[in-house]
């Protein structure tokens, strides 16, 4: 799976971290920023995942920042992407299960080394279970399509 992956300068030093276990878990990957710890603004790191993953370009996205809450609103801007912040092994599954998110976002603050690992790797390896919620999910797409007089 191609695989693109984010982070603020909060997040920096994890998202290496993660970038390094999803190649060792078989996966491309592809840093997109930021390289350091100098401030960035995290809906720019946002964007440029987010954009990415809706036009198809990667199939699934990780962005890094404090709570992961702002990522996962910036990033849901673009069509298709469904980005959320999980903060353990349950959320990262069902996540994956009834949600078929394709952006994880994940708190550099608030989570462990292990359990990020944990949660990374049960995001990558989980299906999404399709009936009903590709029903539920279909929904959320059309509320994405702009509505005519509007």
């Amino acid at each position: 799976m191609r695989i693109i992956v984010g982070s603020d300068h909060r997040g920096f030093g994890v998202k290496q971290k993660v970038i390094e276990l999803v190649r060792r878990l078989g996966h491309e990957v592809i840093d997109e920023g930021t390289n350091g710890s100098t401030s960035v603004d995290y809906p720019d790191v946002a964007a440029r995942v987010g954009s990415q993953v809706s036009d198809g370009t990667f199939e699934r996205g990780i962005l890094i920042c404090g709570t992961g809450i702002g990522m996962a609103i910036a990033a849901n801007k673009f069509s298709g992407v469904r980005a959320a912040p999980c903060h353990d092994d349950l959320t990262a599954e069902m996540s994956r299960r009834h949600n078929d998110l394709n952006v994880l976002c994940l708190s550099a603050d608030m989570l462990g080394e292990k359990l990020i690992d944990r949660m990374v790797a049960i995001w990558l390896n989980t299906e999404f279970e399709g009936g009903r919620h590709a029903r539920r999910l279909d929904k959320i797409s059309e509320l994405e399509q702009p509505r005519g007089g509007e």
